[in-house]
């Protein structure tokens, strides 16, 4: 086991849960992609809270075990995570978490518009899909996953489970998490106000350009 792999997962899995996209309990787990070899370092842990390295495993991408302990709820979920990695090869990072507004959609089985601006800024610009159901890790739910994936857009939802989001790094995978959550939210409280309006197709395209613009040129000092 390599010692700085298994800290940085357990320390993705800490700032998972400072970012607050997670449920109370906070169930859920992380997978890095291993570079240069065809395995990935997953929480086996039954929560993220004070998740210790010595609980992360080693697991090959084709779902065996290789190094550690996986006990069976953790080990039900390690084909989500492996198939994103087979199915995307720029994915080097894999989150799934109950996060609660984002969940609540996952189990109405409604899709996340594009409402949230931040939405359009991060690859989210045709919002996120949700998949349809099959019981925890079997081959019917990750059928369903690899259906619902759109190309280019980094976040599925889970038919009554929860939320499966893979990106390129740790800061991406997190930063669409928060993204995810945020926009569930602000969907569920606009509800009482007539409810969410989505962005014009076009417009999202000029707020995520703009967003690129100011990106090249960097951080402005005075």
């Amino acid at each position: 086991m390599d010692k700085d792999l298994a800290d940085q997962v357990a320390g993705i899995a800490a700032r998972v849960v400072a970012s607050g996209a997670i449920s109370a309990n906070g169930h859920g787990n992380v997978s890095v992609r291993v570079p240069g070899a065809e395995e990935m370092y997953f929480t086996a842990g039954s929560s993220l809270r004070d998740h210790p390295a010595s609980a992360v495993v080693r697991v090959g991408l084709d779902g065996t075990l290789l190094e550690g302990e996986l006990p069976p709820i953790q080990g039900t979920v390690v084909a989500m995570h492996t198939a994103m990695y087979a199915d995307n090869p720029e994915v080097g990072c894999v989150l799934h978490t109950h996060s609660p507004y984002a969940t609540a959609y996952a189990v109405a089985r409604r899709p996340i518009g594009c409402w949230v601006e931040a939405l359009a800024m991060f690859g989210l610009q045709d919002g996120v899909p949700v998949s349809g159901y099959g019981p925890r890790g079997s081959a019917e739910a990750i059928a369903a996953i690899r259906a619902a994936v759109t190309p280019g857009v980094p976040a599925v939802l889970l038919a009554n489970h929860g939320v499966l989001v893979f990106h390129r790094t740790p800061d991406l995978a997190i930063l669409v998490g928060g993204v995810v959550e945020e926009a569930a939210q602000a969907s569920i409280n606009a509800a009482a106000l007539g409810g969410p309006v989505e962005i014009p197709p076009d417009l999202r395209a000029a707020a995520l350009q703009r967003a690129m613009t100011f990106d090249s040129h960097g951080t402005v000092r005075a």
